[in-house]
């Protein structure tokens, strides 16, 4: 059922997406790295990504971290070990977080908090390591474990599972329409993230506080 009725007052799970809600990303920061090993120019490292067919499957985990290693850096023609390849394709992260710590924090002391995201192990491996706001999430719903992305129901129909609420008691926030839109499709509460301010009124207009 699509945008069903939320009584606000009872939302006990707040799901965020990671990339640009959590953790801000560029991905010309990632071509700038991968071209400093490479031939190619940044733009020609970004076609010659786009070119290839692997990243779908990737972030379904359907292919190991270590053999799209191997791809990519044959598409640069990059002489990298893995541990270098990790760090660069993992520099579209930028160092600052979006969502303070404090607020997490805040958040997590009343309501439970899951991660729901498109992403790859790689870059998952890599936030975990280097962002210790990742340590306030109870429960994390990732497509590259679960096998589906957003927007497709199967990853929200997982993510209600592991709230373990109805729909209808979920808060999701997504930074792209098409995934707020398969999420209000369920029946969760899905708001499209475009600013922490905006963020922070949207909680606290459902009496969410930290």
């Amino acid at each position: 059922m699509c945008c069903a009725t939320i009584d606000w007052k009872l939302i006990k799970t707040l799901v965020f997406d990671l990339g640009n809600v959590i953790i801000p990303f560029e991905w010309q920061r990632g071509y700038r790295a991968l071209a400093d090993h490479s031939p190619y120019s940044p733009e020609e490292v970004r076609l010659r990504l786009k070119e290839m067919t692997v990243f779908d499957a990737f972030e379904r985990g359907q292919i190991e971290p270590r053999e799209l290693a191997r791809r990519v850096s044959a598409n640069l023609e990059m002489n990298i070990g893995f541990e270098k390849f990790r760090k660069l394709w993992s520099s579209i992260f930028l160092p600052e977080t979006l969502a303070p710590d404090a607020m997490l924090s805040g958040l997590r002391a009343t309501r439970r908090l899951l991660l729901l995201s498109n992403t790859d192990a790689i870059h998952y491996g890599w936030v975990t390591e280097k962002y210790p706001i990742m340590r306030h999430f109870d429960d994390r719903v990732l497509s590259f474990e679960v096998g589906f992305r957003k927007p497709e129901p199967e990853i929200y129909r997982e993510t209600i599972a592991r709230a373990g609420c109805p729909a209808a008691e979920i808060f999701f926030a997504d930074d792209r329409p098409e995934n707020v839109q398969g999420a209000l499709e369920a029946g969760i509460d899905a708001v499209l993230f475009e600013s922490l301010a905006q963020l922070e009124l949207d909680l606290k207009s459902r009496g969410v506080a930290w």
